[in-house]
């Protein structure tokens, strides 16, 4: 139920005088809008509050333009002026300690939060002892020189690095083979074309085919000739 004519021109008086501002009536309508008031009512009770006299308003083409009256409100003197001056500043102050204060408390309350519980604490220490006791198992068993790794599982693991060893040595010569080809007749040196085009050699980010092939198996000495 829409608010009655006198209670919408109370509503939107006290709020022309509280703000003390230049107010159109869509920025009165838009602050208004928790009491129910449309917009039309809102306009009304500014025009009739201007006809009575108990606001003041300025024409701008269209737009009207509202103001609380001014002879209304006391106007402080110079020396009144000061101490307002000088509260505002110690207040200022205040505020600045007291958001100092406010970002202090805020870091202390993460610090809080990002510690662990008792119980995180409890669950935490029954994990580490548990790998303690597993990692100490395994630096025994290596003392007593059981071997961890099964043959099958070396085994496999040789087989896999020997193939990538040997795609590796495959691609290299492939790109040679490619890269002669195309340097031969080119105007360019070689590391000229190289640099244009951005390509880099293993030796240029530090490694090296032979290195590599160095860790293969005496088994596969047959593929790292080849």
């Amino acid at each position: 139920m829409a608010p009655k004519s006198d209670s919408a021109e109370g509503i939107v008086l006290n709020f022309v005088n509280e703000q003390n501002r230049p107010l159109n009536s869509q920025v009165v309508a838009d602050f208004l809008q928790k009491f129910n008031l449309k917009k039309t009512a809102v306009q009304k009770a500014l025009d009739n509050l201007a006809e009575g006299g108990k606001i003041t308003f300025k024409e701008y083409g269209k737009q009207k333009i509202y103001l609380a009256r001014q002879d209304q409100f006391e106007i402080p003197n110079t020396e009144e002026l000061n101490q307002m001056k000088e509260e505002n500043a110690r207040l200022q102050e205040v505020l600045e300690e007291q958001k100092k204060s406010n970002s202090q408390l805020e870091g202390d309350i993460k610090s809080l939060q990002s510690n662990l519980t008792l119980d995180e604490i409890q669950s935490k220490d029954v994990q580490l002892r548990k790998q303690v006791k597993e990692l100490e198992e395994k630096l025994t068993k290596l003392r007593e020189g059981v071997t961890l790794v099964s043959p099958e599982e070396r085994k496999l693991v040789e087989k896999t690095f020997s193939d990538a060893i040997s795609h590796w040595r495959k691609r290299k010569r492939m790109f040679k083979d490619v890269w002669d080809t195309i340097t031969e007749n080119s105007p360019k040196t070689p590391n000229e074309f190289k640099e244009e085009l951005g390509i880099e050699y293993d030796e240029d980010i530090g490694v090296s085919l032979q290195t590599y092939a160095s860790l293969m198996p005496h088994g596969n000495k047959r593929l790292r000739e080849k």
